[in-house]
């Protein structure tokens, strides 16, 4: 094989300027097929982004000969369903992010892609970016002295217009687990997994405060490193303003940067400062999608796996557990349960 032959299995809005084009444009890499249940809508992504097919149905294309290796860019509620099919078919998958509504599903992925031998892969790919490849290399070249601390703070203000009969998927549990924690949060746990090693002794808690809705939209937490760094982080999704910043504290200096933004790293050591402007790439996912293909080619090495992104469903689970009381399967069928949900209380 010199060429990975993509089929896209839900081709929605991430898959338009993010992941599709980047698949496209990697070096032996295309795009042969892709599905949307709303088949109107498959045949307009392929004829604008010039795929040979589409269809409205998953199997055909997971079975399509043609298809080497299977994106499901479907929400979270449906990863497990489709990545098994993928595995069962005995074709690779590299599964958006978060990789499925909790712990438990992501490791009955991991299980059933190792006993069959295939690859999976979770779509972290701020693991591939220059931005964090520059942080991971200034803390492993010991610029920082021993690294200390890490901490991270997400602030968002509450959505202006917020139909609480007509929810978008991100804020429905049975769709993706949880709330914009488990979006916009899955991101920012991966990217310090990757920095620092994973995530150990984790406690953290988590609130509705300001929204009608039924998932969580305040976390906080701590936790350790595989370094031996300590961590704080926090999410405010019903905040006056708006903040994203990363610091890794040593004893010789600090890198500070964004996980959502664009602007430079800024290494500090005494009195001087060092930015390192290192912008993000059009199709953003295109690096990451770039180590899946040599990895599956056999030249080289992608590291966001099945595992990895397990380890980060874990401490998710961990941190939100207060809320939700069992993040076994099927939880997110009674809010009415959840310890959490029942003292919420809309703030004046």
């Amino acid at each position: 094989m010199d060429c990975i032959r993509w089929g896209i299995v839900g081709c929605g809005d991430v898959t338009e300027v993010k992941s599709g084009p980047g698949m496209c444009e990697a070096d032996r890499s295309s795009v042969v097929a892709v599905m949307r249940r709303t088949g109107h809508l498959a045949e307009d992504y392929a004829r604008r982004h010039k795929v040979p097919r589409w269809y409205d149905d998953a199997d055909k294309l997971i079975n399509d000969s043609e298809v080497d290796a299977v994106y499901v860019a479907t929400p979270p509620g449906s990863h497990l369903e489709y990545g098994l099919r993928a595995c069962r078919a005995g074709k690779p998958a590299y599964v958006e992010k978060p990789m499925a509504r909790n712990h438990q599903e992501c490791r009955e992925m991991v299980d059933a892609f190792r006993a069959a031998d295939v690859d999976l892969f979770v779509a972290y790919y701020r693991r591939a970016l220059p931005r964090f490849l520059k942080a991971k290399e200034l803390i492993n070249s010991g610029e920082l002295g021993v690294i200390t601390a890490v901490r991270y703070r997400f602030d968002e203000p509450i959505p202006r217009e917020l139909d609480p009969k007509n929810l978008p998927w991100r804020l429905s549990a049975a769709e993706s687990g949880g709330g914009l924690f488990f979006d916009l949060g899955s991101h920012a746990l991966d990217i310090i997994d990757f920095l620092l090693g994973p995530l150990v002794d984790i406690g953290g808690i988590a609130a509705n405060r300001a929204h009608g809705y039924d998932v969580e939209d305040s976390v906080a937490m701590h936790f350790g490193t595989a370094c031996g760094a300590v961590g704080v982080a926090s999410w405010n999704f019903a905040s006056p303003v708006s903040r994203d910043r990363i610091q890794i504290l040593g004893t010789k200096g600090r890198v500070t940067l964004s996980v959502f933004g664009n602007e430079p790293v800024s290494w500090e050591q005494n009195e001087n400062r060092q930015l390192f402007d290192l912008s993000n790439p059009k199709h953003i996912q295109q690096p990451m999608i770039q180590t899946v293909v040599d990895s599956l080619l056999g030249r080289g090495r992608c590291d966001s796996t099945g595992e990895s992104a397990a380890r980060t469903a874990r401490v998710m689970d961990a941190v939100v557990e207060n809320y939700y009381g069992s993040r076994g399967n099927g939880f997110w069928d009674d809010p009415r349960s959840w310890p959490g949900r029942k003292g919420w209380s809309l703030a004046p």
